[in-house]
């Protein structure tokens, strides 16, 4: 069954001191678009999180944002002394005590500590190993999710289609019956308008079957509905399909506005036209929805 192409998932992987979390939002496009966020100190990993998300997805807007996490026995952050610094700031304080000829005094240690930029927080350097694993533990889950909505919102996108489909058919259905009746019309008319002209004057039978021949071939739209039909039984083969199709059925919803066009351009008659525009309206809510295929 067919997918959508717009989904949200979210997902955690742990492996030793490192663990990730991630989430995947995708949207409709033309191709698959992947955009990755991650900690600079991941950065490595990005184009392996970029493949395991095109190993699983086929088409979309897809935007993957990664973090790491702070466990209970392991902090993403860890303290950082300036030793250099602090050193800098005891020679000072000796000066100072010197220079005032204040009692010699040596600083504290918390002293030192609260001194501006002697003591800073870092982000703790990652295990790529672990965090690796943990990565494509946490796009697996998040991706899973992701897929589930896209199934879900893809069943709803095929009950549609499939509606509008048969719509289309019984439209398509409706044209081919009236087209007899179009030319018996014409053919009525025709002959009704001649008798108006001529009086009593004879007419040849032969002449008016010849020029209702010939407005009959040029109405004749048959070849159009059954290529028509065609495409529509792809389209329904398409929507059942389990692999992506919406690049291939966006294709076929282009060869069916060119059939429905000829079908138009054909017809003389009211009725004809009237339906013509209603398969245009059906033809144009398949394309939307088909937009969102993935």
């Amino acid at each position: 069954m067919i997918r959508s192409m717009t989904g949200f998932g979210a997902g955690r992987g742990k492996a030793g001191e490192e663990e990730i979390a991630a989430e995947v939002r995708s949207v409709n496009g033309k191709f698959c678009d992947v955009k990755v966020r991650l900690p600079r100190e991941l950065a490595a990993l990005e184009p392996e999180a970029s493949k395991q998300v095109k190993a699983r997805l086929a088409r979309g807007g897809i935007e993957v944002s990664l973090r790491r996490l702070a466990g209970a026995e392991h902090s993403a952050l860890r303290p950082r002394v300036d030793l250099a610094l602090a050193q800098a700031y005891a020679a000072i304080y000796a000066d100072l005590a010197a220079a005032l000829q204040l009692p010699a005094q040596k600083p504290t240690v918390p002293e030192l500590l609260a001194a501006e930029g002697v003591l800073s927080l870092e982000e703790r350097p990652a295990d790529l190993d672990q965090a690796r694993a943990a990565l494509h533990q946490a796009l697996d889950g998040a991706l899973d999710e992701l897929e589930a909505m896209r199934a879900r919102e893809g069943k709803a996108l095929a009950e549609d289609l499939h509606a509008r489909a048969g719509q289309m058919r019984a439209l398509a259905a409706s044209i081919a019956k009236a087209v007899p009746e179009t030319v018996s019309a014409y053919r009525e008319r025709l002959d009704t308008r001649i008798r108006e002209l001529l009086g009593a004057v004879p007419v040849d039978p032969a002449r008016i079957a010849q020029e209702v021949a010939m407005f009959a071939d040029k109405s004749d739209v048959a070849e159009e509905l059954t290529r028509l039909a065609s495409h529509l039984d792809q389209l329904e083969q398409l929507i059942r399909a389990d692999e992506p199709a919406g690049r291939r059925m966006e294709f076929l919803v282009q060869e069916m506005g060119r059939e429905v066009n000829t079908t138009g351009s054909k017809s003389s008659s009211a009725a004809i036209a009237s339906t013509v525009v209603e398969l245009k309206a059906e033809l144009e809510r398949i394309r939307e929805q088909v937009a969102n295929v993935e």
